[in-house]
């Protein structure tokens, strides 16, 4: 079994480069190809796959890659990644867990080609794997969910009962319990990453019930709950990406997972390289894999900010553990 790595994302390195002279502009000997595979809900869900999406736009615009993509709303996987396979990318993406079953078919099928599975682990020795510590980066949300509750009722809305779902709510009842070891917190499976309506009526269903601040872990789910948090008037936060657009009076904050700077680290290295390092990756506030959006709508006192920032400093070095039990 290969040694799991906990490594700090590359922007340290591209900071000194920076400082060094050098430049991503420079001409590449070699075009890389890039195909990805979006998770079942596609392009639009502004949240997972934007993300990862952002990032290959960024290594088109600064490295040069060339890059394709697939959507599987079908939940076809294995079809689009052989397409991408056949096509030559010198790396082919999954992007989520539920993509993993596909990836390792095709990955023994054709055993020189590289992948990369975002958001699960594969001992296969061409799959690069990168997961992140959601629960760590959701314990500070459930602390500003708990400062900002006048009701200290708080809902989770999950896109289904997996590990991965379980590290968003057991790292945001944590962090609310961590300022308030009472505080109420409800939990609901959507058991959908898609439907938008179902996730508004669960939001209001929560809503109804006194909780004034939810936390969807659901992708375009959890938008339809974002958007019923602010036509009701309670508090809400994103996950993935900084999703206060999507509700500009209600999010107060987001759970950002940096797929987008992993997507392009790991095509810098493709390029820089001429391969990607293989191996298990687990980012999370250390490596700058999660943290904070802007907090925005509830303004917090200098005391509150500076507890959410010694609880990052104790996660970080270990003296504040989140169980995932």
């Amino acid at each position: 079994m290969r040694k799991t790595l906990f490594i700090a994302l590359i922007i340290a390195v591209l900071f000194i480069a920076g400082c060094s002279g050098t430049t991503t502009s420079k001409k590449i000997e070699k075009e890389y190809k890039i195909g990805v595979l979006l998770s079942d809900t596609g392009l639009g869900d502004e949240s997972f796959n934007d993300s990862a999406f952002r990032g290959l736009e960024k290594a088109r615009d600064e490295l040069g890659i060339l890059f394709d993509y697939r959507e599987a709303p079908d939940g076809d996987f294995e079809t689009p990644l052989e397409e991408l396979t056949q096509q030559g990318n010198d790396l082919v993406i999954g992007l989520g867990f539920s993509v993993q079953e596909a990836i390792e078919k095709t990955a023994e099928k054709y055993p020189d080609q590289e992948f990369l599975l975002i958001d699960g682990v594969s001992e296969l020795e061409n799959v690069t794997s990168i997961t992140f510590k959601e629960h760590e980066g959701s314990f500070l949300v459930g602390m500003v969910a708990a400062m900002a509750s006048k009701s200290q009722k708080l809902g989770i809305i999950g896109g289904a009962d997996v590990p991965v779902i379980h590290r968003f709510e057991k790292g945001f009842r944590q962090g609310a319990q961590y300022i308030n070891p009472k505080i109420n917190i409800t939990n609901e499976y959507a058991n959908t990453f898609s439907d938008a309506q179902l996730g508004r009526e669960i939001a209001e269903k929560q809503i109804k019930s006194g909780i004034d601040f939810i936390y969807p872990a659901a992708g375009f789910t959890g938008v339809g709950a974002i958007q019923a948090a602010q036509d009701n008037k309670v508090f809400t936060a994103g996950v993935d990406s900084d999703q206060y657009f999507v509700a500009e009076k209600a999010v107060v904050t987001s759970m950002m997972k940096n797929i987008d700077v992993a997507v392009f680290d790991i095509a810098e290295s493709l390029v820089k390289e001429g391969a990607i390092p293989q191996d298990i990756y687990e980012l999370g506030l250390a490596e700058n894999g999660v943290g904070l959006a802007p907090i925005r709508n509830f303004k917090l006192s200098e005391e509150q900010l500076k507890a959410i920032e010694a609880a990052k400093d104790k996660i970080i070095s270990g003296s504040v553990t989140i169980n995932l039990d």
